[in-house]
This record gives structure tokens, sequence and C-alpha cells, in this order.
């Protein structure tokens, strides 16, 4: 396996990290009930994204290759269960938060954060090789964009336009 497949995968999984790291602290900070399990939901999910990805690491650097997709929790190794090193650098996406401490901001933030990852995982995904590759990084690229979504629809929600989930909620042309 290339030097470069596997500096991708350390990136991928410490930008699971630090997103991980943002959801939990952005779900203590926010005070939207509704924005508050989103974030929380999403942390949980960014976890499940890193032990999948621990994983893969692990197997591609004993030469074994990308695994399949698999649950998460199947094969937990000693890193997870004692605790992943989330919180050991600065997170910027903390900082741009605490410029501007809104829950709008906070979803803003995630958003622009979860559309890199969909064109980080989609690049990964044309240079994929292996069926596995294929499988694992499709997989990825539509989790994220399922965050993306979920979060627009918190976004629009909390300014009002009258969607949620793509549904209008309310019209001003019937309001009278």
């Amino acid at each position: 396996m290339s030097q470069v497949v596997k500096e991708k995968l350390q990136i991928a999984l410490k930008t699971e990290m630090v997103g991980y790291s943002f959801y939990n602290d952005a779900a203590e900070i926010i005070k939207d009930p509704k924005g508050k399990n989103v974030f929380k939901h999403l942390a949980a999910e960014e976890l499940d994204h890193i032990k999948m990805l621990m994983r893969i690491a692990d197997a591609v650097d004993a030469g074994r290759g990308w695994i399949a997709h698999a649950d998460p929790a199947e094969n937990e190794d000693k890193r997870v269960r004692e605790g992943l090193p989330i919180f050991g650098e600065k997170n910027e996406l903390m900082d741009r938060l605490k410029a501007d401490v809104t829950d709008s901001n906070a979803v803003t933030i995630a958003m622009d954060t979860e559309e890199e990852a969909v064109s980080f995982y989609s690049a990964m995904l044309k240079e994929a090789t292996e069926d596995d590759e294929v499988e694992v990084l499709t997989k990825l690229v539509e989790m994220e964009k399922n965050h993306y979504d979920l979060l627009r629809w918190e976004l629009d929600a909390l300014t009002g336009t009258g969607f949620w989930a793509d549904m209008i909620e309310f019209s001003v042309e019937m309001e009278r």
C-alpha cells in the first residue's frame, strides 16, 4: 500500500477526531435543545468513523490492505477502549465558534467541515483501486453528505426559513 494512502488515512483519522471533539463541545455550548441533540448524534457518528478508520489504518499498516466496512464496534481495539487522543491539539473549529458563540455559527462551522469531508473522501474515492477501499470511501462520502443535510435542516429551523428536512413548516403567504 502506498505511503500516500497511509498518509491520507491518518489525515482522515485526525479530521474525524477534530470533528468529534467539536461536536461534543458544541453540544455543551449551544442553547437550542434540538441542536444539542443533533450535535450529540453527530459526535457519536464521528466516533464510529474514528473506530472504523483506526481498524483500516491498522490493517493497511500491517500489510493486510483495506478491510471491508463493518460495524465499528466489532473488534474494537485497545486504543478505543482506553480513550482516543482527541483533545491533544488546538481545535481551530472551536476557536471559530468562540469568536461568535451562536447556534447558527456552530451549525455553519459544522456544515463547512462536513462539506470539506465530502470533498476529501470523494477525492480519495476517485483514486481508490481496491474493492474494499471503494466500499469504505463510498460509505464515508454518503455519511458525510447525510451529516451535511442534517445540519442544513437544523440551520433552516434555527433561521426560521420555513423549511425543515426539505419540508415546509410554515408559509408567509399562508399567514394571515
